[in-house]
């Protein structure tokens, strides 16, 4: 099954204390997996167990999930002051000045928006804790079911896109041998027209040559081959990321036509070749958005 590597999610959750808990998934494209979160201070320490599980699921792309902790507004806990991390913090303050040996006018407001100086902890830590683990398996899950649904739409455009080259593939495959043909016959006219006399073995053998510089059935087999490659993976079921495989036989593709144009004989030929490089360049910007 193929998934996009773009998608967003949301889950909300409310516990008993009416506490809302609301995590945001986004994920854009990247080459490896690249996670960041952004956590209040209180549930920082979940953030390793999240990344795993998080890898577990995600294979690449850049991922940034953000977990918003919103207490009830008739609440009437009162925030507390961390009175060790308060002292840290104005000790180092103190260092600061020491060292630059003037004074320094700290903001209270500041200070109370430093990490770790107000907690407010409403309701008890391993019952936060395991509803921010549980909200946050659920916004994953919604997260990989979009990516999946994008998935398969580019996995739809894609296809189209095969099928549209393998048609072209198909046509050469009957029209080259033709052309090759109609080119000698051409060559024959001309030369009958001059009335020039050659040898006749010396002839057939210049005519066999140019025939070979012009057979381009290696090239349409191969990319017969690749593209029935990519079919096959578009469609199998089980997951994975085959992103990166994708993007290397889109190479090859491309390589193959690179290779189709260089040996045209005819324009039709060298315009076939470019309506099969306009529709692999239409796959590789699809591709790169496969994880």
């Amino acid at each position: 099954m193929i998934h996009s590597m773009t998608a967003f999610a949301r889950y909300q959750s409310t516990l008993e204390d009416g506490t809302s808990l609301t995590w945001e998934i986004r994920a854009v494209n990247q080459r490896y997996l690249e996670p960041s979160f952004r956590m209040p201070e209180q549930v920082r320490e979940l953030e390793f167990a999240l990344r795993e599980q998080m890898r577990k699921h995600l294979h690449r792309g850049k991922v940034e999930a953000s977990l918003k902790i919103q207490s009830p507004q008739d609440s009437q806990i009162q925030p507390e002051i961390n009175q060790p991390a308060l002292a840290q913090l104005a000790a180092q303050l103190n260092q600061i000045q020491a060292a630059l040996k003037f004074p320094l006018q700290a903001d209270p407001l500041a200070l109370l928006q430093w990490p770790g100086i107000v907690s407010q902890q409403a309701i008890a830590p391993e019952v936060l804790f395991t509803q921010v683990q549980a909200g946050f398996v659920q916004a994953l899950q919604a997260l990989q079911a979009a990516r999946a649904r994008e998935g398969q739409a580019l996995a739809d455009l894609i296809e189209q896109r095969l099928a549209q080259m393998q048609a072209i593939v198909s046509e050469l495959q009957t029209q080259v041998p033709l052309w090759v043909k109609a080119q000698a016959d051409l060559l024959m006219q001309r030369l009958a027209a001059a009335k020039v006399e050659l040898d006749p073995q010396r002839l057939e053998a210049e005519i066999v040559l140019q025939a070979q510089k012009a057979d381009v059935a290696e090239e349409l087999d191969r990319l017969q081959t690749h593209i029935q490659e990519v079919q096959r993976i578009m469609r199998q079921k089980q997951a994975g990321p085959v992103g990166r495989r994708l993007d290397f036989l889109v190479q090859e593709l491309n390589r193959e036509a690179n290779t189709l144009a260089a040996k045209a004989v005819v324009i039709e030929s060298t315009q076939k070749a470019v309506d099969l490089k306009v529709l692999i360049e239409q796959i590789r910007e699809q591709v790169q958005n496969i994880e």
